[in-house]
């Protein structure tokens, strides 16, 4: 998202589509909402309450479920906030196409303005690189993978003295 890249892209890869990974925006709503959680002042100690506000409604279990509501019942902002989050990320399940995807942000943007200030500025900004994502669907997970892979080789090896060291070893990690 940093505002140099589409610039690069454009001039390296002209016909290409940006689309920004929906990772980086999600963060931004779920340190909003995590932030949020903190100010509230509940009276219950629920231990886990602020993975239990951040992870998907769908993937809690029922014992989850109950304590997620418990802590949603202190406060109306805070299930406001849990709220629009869920609706957000209902968006990707739902839409398959960039013009109706544009229209629910636009709508979510409207509802969201007051809690998530932070988090709508930076998707109101990006909008059309986000709907992008509905033209394909695909995701630089495998990128994100390989990185992670490559970092993990670095480390493990302690660093390594020589540039082809170094690349023997990543390209072995990869071969069949």
């Amino acid at each position: 998202m940093w505002r140099g890249f589409p610039k690069i892209i454009e001039t390296v890869f002209p016909n290409a589509q940006i689309t920004i990974y929906r990772f980086h925006y999600v963060k931004a709503i779920n340190d909003n909402l995590d932030k949020l959680r903190k100010q509230i002042k509940s009276p219950l100690k629920i231990k886990g309450a602020r993975w239990l506000i951040l992870k998907n409604k769908k993937d809690l279990s029922p014992d989850e479920l109950d304590k997620l509501e418990q802590l949603l019942k202190t406060s109306k902002r805070l299930r406001k906030a849990y709220d629009l989050k869920e609706k957000f990320r209902a968006i990707y399940e739902d839409i398959q196409k960039p013009e109706a995807a544009k229209q629910r942000f636009k709508k979510w943007l409207e509802e969201a303005r007051k809690i998530y200030v932070d988090a709508v500025k930076t998707i109101r900004n990006h909008l059309d690189n986000i709907c992008n994502y509905f033209l394909s669907r695909t995701t630089n997970g495998v990128m994100e993978g390989i990185n992670n892979r490559l970092k993990l080789i670095k480390r493990q090896a302690y660093g390594f003295l020589n540039f082809e060291n170094m690349r023997r070893r990543f390209l072995s990690c990869f071969m069949p």
